[in-house]
C-alpha cells in the first residue's frame, strides 16, 4: 500500500511544506510549562496567554525566528542566603514555540497579573487574478 501525502496529491502542489510542518509538530515534545491559553478575539485576531507568575519583564523575551513565535523565560537565581523549608513555586528556564501561518502578524505582549498576552493579527490577503497568455508553440 501506498502512502498518500500531501506533496504526492496531483490537486495539492507546493503542500509539502505543511506537510513537513506537521510532521515536526508531531514529533516535538509537548511540555506542559508553563500552561497558556490561545483564544480568537476576533475573526482575524488572536491572544496567547501564558502562566507567568514570578517572572519579570526582563526575564521574558519574545522572538519570531523562521514563521514561529518563540518565547522564552530565564529567572535570576536570587536564593542565595534563603532558606526554604519547601520550594514549591517553579523557578526554571522555559522556551515555548508558536508555529504561524503565512500573513499572522505578532502584534504586541502585555504583562498583567503573572499573565503574558501575546496578540497576533491574521492579515487577509487582497484577492488577485491574474490572466496568463497562450502563445503558440
Amino acid at each position: 500500500m501506498t502512502k498518500l501525502t500531501l506533496g504526492s496529491h496531483p490537486y495539492l502542489l507546493g503542500f509539502d511544506q505543511l506537510e513537513r510542518l506537521l510532521e515536526r509538530n508531531a514529533k516535538s515534545g509537548n511540555e506542559g510549562y508553563p500552561p497558556f491559553n490561545i483564544e480568537q478575539t476576533s475573526q482575524n485576531s488572536y491572544r496567547i496567554t501564558l502562566a507567568v507568575a514570578g517572572f519579570a519583564e526582563s526575564d521574558l523575551s519574545i522572538t519570531v525566528e523562521d514563521q514561529q513565535l518563540v518565547i522564552r523565560g530565564r529567572q535570576s537565581d536570587d536564593s542565595e542566603g534563603r532558606v526554604f523549608l519547601h520550594r514549591g513555586i517553579a523557578a526554571r528556564q522555559f522556551q515555548r514555540s508558536f508555529v504561524l501561518a503565512d500573513g499572522v502578524e505578532v502584534g504586541e505582549a502585555v504583562m498583567e497579573n503573572g499573565l503574558l498576552h501575546v496578540d497576533l493579527t491574521r492579515i487577509q490577503p487582497e484577492t488577485v487574478v491574474q490572466t496568463i497568455k497562450i502563445k503558440k508553440g
